[in-house]
């Protein structure tokens, strides 16, 4: 998913651096993930794979042109989006199981391609205008965009077709491989690029009489791969303006190395309540980043490999499902890519928790996250980027979303940044502060989300959404002014947009 916040990074990073046989189907594979003794017969040779050669094949594929409710995952499952996703795509307990299977459950019903569209038209207006235009070609407020418009290819591999092509006992393997790829054209930018993208092995097993289901993976975003909508990459709000000012400060595993990386790791659940995940991601090259659409001027580029972690347990309580985790990732890097002065280091560390509950007609998730920063400016100090030798930024999110009858929904977040002042750090600060904080309010209408949309091309969705961005404080600024010579309200959005998939 292409979101405007994934570039709002830390300062020193952006200056210088369904149906009755659906239901039943949902239920097998509930079964076979959750019973001991079915994982057992369920087993083949295949299970017993070689790393080695799955990870060749994987960093083959990855080079192939973010997870919401998709229809082609829909086809591919045979059930409503509902079935996997409340408000979407915050996911429910099915689609958290679709989403550690590697995207490849199958009901074995479509001979469709696993192909999806996602078109996205919004309108921006911010308090008060933003001189000089909002973006190149865009007027200073109430501007219309197409925000953007992707392609995806997300489901198995080889969609339907494993078995026709290489025969059925390949197949049983070739179908252990999902993919989630997704291709955008950014309408305000006016440019193509690779989007979050991630490729997987999963299969399930038993060890010491618990249940297992893991897998490996690539991927260019970290957190891409968690199957719970707390952590960063698939966090709320799902999108924002590209139009409207963003604060500058933000921590580099929030959005800071979105497409610029390419990580794999492995991850394992076991008895469907402790998740454990472990990876390291690395840089890719400048040309590379350009052949994908991406600009590399300005990265915080990391040095070798950064390692990622991430620890989980899950628990049903009553009728609602409770998580409370950690993660973190660790790198050494280059500021603005210079490594003339040395290495700057950078750690976060993270703590979420999500609580989702269906009430009635309703269902409501509660997700809390708060991630702590520490940095090292060895080489940002010495280049005279930072005044100071170490700084720190704490983000914290508290959101609540609500949804009724699967059409009518409504969230709400608090959202603060909070760190060391660093005039050096954050230039567009009046007062050298990263901090921020503030609400965002959004109201949702799902109109076909508990239809199957056209006979030709099943499974399509629509969401509207009415957005608004409250700041009470902005880049430092509180009712005064901040950088560029605006108070903080001066700030305040309202977002219209339609997520249009089909």
């Amino acid at each position: 998913m292409r979101n405007s916040r994934r570039s709002t990074t830390h300062g020193i990073q952006v200056s210088i651096r369904g149906s009755k046989n659906a239901q039943g189907f949902q239920n097998k594979w509930v079964a076979q993930n959750m019973n001991v003794n079915i994982l057992q017969q369920l087993e083949t040779p295949y299970t017993r794979f070689a790393a080695g050669w799955v990870l060749g094949g994987i960093g083959l594929i990855l080079t192939a042109p973010d997870s919401r409710a998709l229809p082609s995952f829909a086809r591919q499952f045979n059930v409503q989006c509902i079935v996997c996703h409340t408000d979407f795509p915050i996911l429910t307990d099915m689609g958290r199981q679709f989403k550690l299977s590697g995207y490849t459950m199958s009901a074995e019903q479509t001979d469709l391609p696993p192909l999806a569209f996602f078109l996205q038209p919004s309108f921006t207006q911010t308090q008060a205008g933003q001189a000089g235009g909002a973006a190149p070609g865009f007027a200073n407020n109430n501007n219309f965009a197409v925000t953007q418009f992707s392609v995806f290819y997300a489901g198995r591999l080889l969609g339907p077709y494993a078995s026709k092509l290489f025969g059925t006992d390949a197949a049983s393997f070739l179908n252990k491989i999902g993919i989630f790829s997704q291709t955008t054209y950014d309408g305000i930018g006016k440019s193509w690029s690779w989007d979050n993208t991630e490729v997987r092995y999963a299969d399930i097993g038993t060890v010491s009489g618990h249940g297992l289901q893991y897998g490996v993976y690539m991927n260019n975003n970290p957190t891409l791969q968690d199957p719970w909508n707390s952590t960063p990459a698939w966090s709320f709000p799902f999108t924002s303006s590209g139009l409207a000012p963003t604060p500058a400060a933000g921590t580099l595993i929030d959005g800071g190395l979105a497409q610029q990386v390419a990580g794999i790791g492995g991850y394992a659940m076991i008895d469907s309540s402790l998740y454990a995940d472990v990876g390291a991601y690395r840089m890719l090259g400048s040309r590379y980043q350009r052949a994908l659409g991406i600009d590399p001027s300005g990265q915080t580029q990391i040095v070798g490999a950064a390692p990622y972690w991430r620890i989980a347990y899950t628990k049903p309580v009553n009728d609602a499902t409770c998580e409370v985790g950690l993660f973190g990732l660790a790198a050494d890097t280059y500021p603005g890519r210079v490594s003339s002065a040395g290495k700057d280091n950078i750690t976060d560390v993270g703590i979420d928790s999500q609580i989702q509950k269906p009430v009635g007609r309703s269902d409501i998730t509660a997700m809390v996250t708060a991630i702590y920063e520490h940095d090292k400016w060895g080489a940002s100090q010495a280049l005279g980027n930072t005044t100071s030798g170490s700084d720190s930024l704490t983000e914290f999110k508290g959101t609540l979303d609500y949804l009724w009858d699967k059409t009518y929904g409504c969230a709400a977040q608090y959202f603060v940044t909070n760190g060391t002042s660093d005039a050096l750090a954050y230039p567009t600060s009046q007062t050298g502060s990263p901090d921020s904080n503030g609400f965002i309010l959004q109201l949702n209408y799902l109109p076909l989300n508990k239809g199957t949309g056209p006979s030709f091309w099943p499974r399509s969705n629509v969401k509207l959404s009415l957005q608004y961005v409250i700041y009470n404080r902005f880049d430092g600024s509180v009712a005064n002014v901040d950088g560029a010579g605006r108070s903080a309200r001066d700030n305040n959005t309202l977002l219209l947009e339609a997520w249009i998939a089909f």
